[in-house]
């Protein structure tokens, strides 16, 4: 059973929202990541895919036909349950509705949802101008609307436990960051 002082927080968001810029802080701060993108990525590697949305989404779908809505969590479960023997966790990329759940389920109060929201305008520029699978604004519309209807996304932002504006600057969202941090010493 993991040390009940050791939590794991979960980032959400809509893809350009800044998740991962947010988890890197936590890494930054000590806290091991999980990141649930890195099944796809592997599995891409493994077969000599091209890492592009097409492929990723793919991907992304078999691993849900084969294991359920919540495969990603199901996954690496065993990973974050032995990761919070010894630190806390970040958790990048939940997506789903049943991943929130089945993670919910067996992590109980040390389970934590903070939601990052940025206007569509902001993400759908970032996503066009980020050196890494940059996506024009149709394709980041066609993501949205995919992760949306068929990927249950709405759900763990909804119900998150904290939320994160980041419309602004990277100092600006550290200092968000920092505010959530003093939130979950206080609670």
């Amino acid at each position: 059973m993991p040390d009940s002082k050791n939590v794991a927080v979960a980032v959400v968001g809509m893809c350009g929202s800044g998740k991962s810029v947010l988890a890197n802080h936590f890494v930054n701060d000590g806290w091991a990541c999980v990141y649930f993108g890195g099944v796809t990525m592997k599995i891409l590697e493994k077969n000599g895919l091209p890492k592009t949305q097409q492929y990723e989404k793919q991907v992304r779908e078999n691993l849900r036909k084969e294991h359920g809505m919540e495969a990603y969590a199901k996954l690496l479960y065993p990973q974050i349950d032995d990761l919070l023997t010894h630190q806390n966790v970040v958790i990048d990329g939940l997506y789903s509705w049943d991943e929130y759940i089945y993670l919910k389920e067996r992590l109980g109060d040390r389970f934590i949802i903070v939601a990052v929201i940025t206007n569509r305008e902001i993400r759908y520029k970032r996503l066009h101008l980020r050196p890494s699978r940059p996506l024009s604004e149709e394709e980041a519309i066609m993501r949205d609307h995919h992760e949306i209807e068929n990927l249950d996304k709405g759900g763990p932002i909804a119900i998150a436990d904290y939320y994160i504006q980041n419309n602004s600057t990277l100092d600006d969202l550290k200092s968000r960051y920092l505010g959530f941090i003093s939130w979950l010493n206080s609670r």
